[in-house]
């Protein structure tokens, strides 16, 4: 009756040898406003299950120097609309379609997948620029983008503990339709339309 046990003991192990360091990295702050997923859109959740606002990255950036901070929206979003002072890095996870080829459903220019995005995160994660960082914060607009490039991530087996910053530096819309409820800009934090040398990496 003992036979199975042991042999499942070893497995155990090696399975919470596997986990615990993810455990750790996960554990190096403290939330002061905890996110629930209950109250996250599907498109906003993500298989680590770990999310931050915009204002709690804020305030942890400025206190953790093992956490970046990647803003994955497109270098023309970082320009035009600006991005976050403290952003380690742009790493775009969708560029803008270069034919312009229009979605009339959603009244939007259509985006491409950055074929390059994943090899871009872990060549920024074996970087000078990166040294000591055990998590990364990913933002976008709004938290789904952001979602998105946590599931290439973690599919791509990156080992580093991932937030989604679920409300972007923009935002959600208010009833108006306007971005001007939470997200980066709108908790007051530090951004620029002015886009610095090396954001993009590789790139500028």
């Amino acid at each position: 009756m003992t036979f199975l046990p042991r042999l499942a003991a070893p497995a155990l192990v090696a399975l919470s040898l596997a986990l615990a360091p993810h455990t750790a990295l996960a554990e190096t702050f403290t939330l002061q406003e905890p996110v629930a997923v209950e109250d996250l859109s599907k498109s906003k959740q993500t298989a680590p299950g770990l999310y931050i606002t915009a204002a709690e990255a804020g305030r942890i950036l400025g206190d953790k120097s093992n956490v970046a901070l990647i803003d994955v929206r497109t270098p023309s979003e970082t320009m035009l609309i600006g991005y976050p002072v403290p952003a380690a890095a742009n790493i775009p996870l969708k560029l803008i379609d270069p034919d312009l080829g229009f979605d009339a459903k959603k009244g939007v220019y259509k985006m491409i997948d950055n074929p390059t995005f994943v090899a871009e995160i872990e060549t920024w994660l074996a970087s000078d620029a990166a040294k000591g960082v055990e998590t990364l914060m990913i933002m976008c607009r709004s938290g789904s983008r952001s979602a998105a490039a946590i599931g290439k991530l973690v599919e791509a087996g990156v080992d580093v503990t991932l937030y989604n910053v679920v409300d972007g530096f923009e935002g959600d819309k208010n009833d108006a339709g306007v971005r001007a409820v939470n997200g980066w800009r709108n908790a007051g934090l530090p951004w620029t339309y002015k886009v610095r040398e090396g954001l993009w990496p590789g790139h500028n």
